[in-house]
């Protein structure tokens, strides 16, 4: 692969997986960025291929892995999409992004990171959380510690961070595992869940890549499609599609005094990122793909 240099690409998309593929699908398809380049930098090239494949022959558009990176190119804007299963030190990788691969504050363009939801950790009572929610306490949620950590290295850096809520696609997701996996669902079938569609989460990133760095440098937002559902609810709008028609409602082994989940209000971030989600609800999408539709 040639070197990439940060003249011909000025924004990079750190993680390609489904999230980023979205995100760089999107990017080109966009006409506020139609005069930009996009880099997806992975760890290895084997997916290469196939990433190509989905989005596309665009002079525009390169591929790289973090190994083959020349270490002179700085990048406008970064996002940050790779999750934390790829990396030992997940916190040092976000680091080293924001200080090696962006070109900082100073470049005029943003780093935008994406964290999860799950950072607030577990909650009894379904209470409501947003932006500005306390997080779980790292010493006791190493899960989370990662994520907590790796915030605040992106933020030191003057990047934001992106709370995304429980990502789906049709076939990818809690639905997908529950209804096929032939086991009871762990927790309690009212549980409260937040979703978001993986092309909502690519299309919040782009949002905060299009406002003005000045509006997202150094926050937290929280993005969630607004509709909260519950683990049966997650199981019942998923059996309205066609491709589950044939499987039926798993059992669920929590009960009431299992913890109830929260809610997540993530309108102060809509507003800021003038975002607003495609799939308004897990409930929509999957009845989008029923019987006869």
């Amino acid at each position: 692969f040639a070197l990439v240099s940060s003249m011909s690409s000025d924004i990079a998309v750190v993680g390609c997986g489904v999230l980023g593929t979205s995100l760089c699908q999107q990017l080109l398809a966009s006409p506020e960025f139609s005069g930009r380049s996009i880099t997806g930098i992975t760890k290895t090239n084997n997916r290469h291929e196939s990433i190509s494949e989905k989005v596309g022959n665009n002079e525009r558009f390169s591929l790289t892995t973090a190994d083959e990176l020349d270490t002179n190119s700085k990048f406008k804007d970064v996002v940050f999409c790779a999750p934390p299963s790829g990396f030992e030190d997940y916190p040092a990788a976000v680091e080293d992004a924001a200080t090696n691969i962006w070109a900082g504050p100073s470049g005029g363009g943003s780093f935008v990171f994406t964290s999860s939801g799950g950072i607030y950790g577990s909650s009894q009572d379904g209470e409501t959380v947003n932006e500005d929610s306390p997080t779980a306490d790292p010493e006791t949620n190493p899960r989370s510690a990662k994520l907590i950590n790796a915030e605040k290295a992106c933020i030191k850096e003057g990047g934001c961070c992106l709370r995304l809520a429980g990502l789906y696609l049709l076939e990818r997701g809690a639905h997908n595992y529950w209804l096929n996996s032939g086991k009871d669902v762990v927790g309690r079938p009212d549980g409260i869940i937040n979703l978001l569609h993986y092309d909502d989460a690519a299309s919040s990133c782009m949002a905060a890549l299009n406002v003005e760095p000045s509006v997202v440098s150094g926050k937290t937002f929280l993005i969630s499609d607004g509709n909260p559902t519950t683990r049966k609810g997650i199981c019942e709008s998923a059996l309205k599609a066609k491709m589950y028609v044939d499987k039926t409602m798993p059992g669920f082994s929590g009960g009431d005094s299992d913890p109830l989940g929260k809610i997540y209000d993530g309108s102060v971030s809509n507003a800021a990122l003038k975002w607003a989600p495609k799939y308004a609800s897990f409930d929509e999408f999957m009845s989008s793909f029923a019987r006869g539709k």
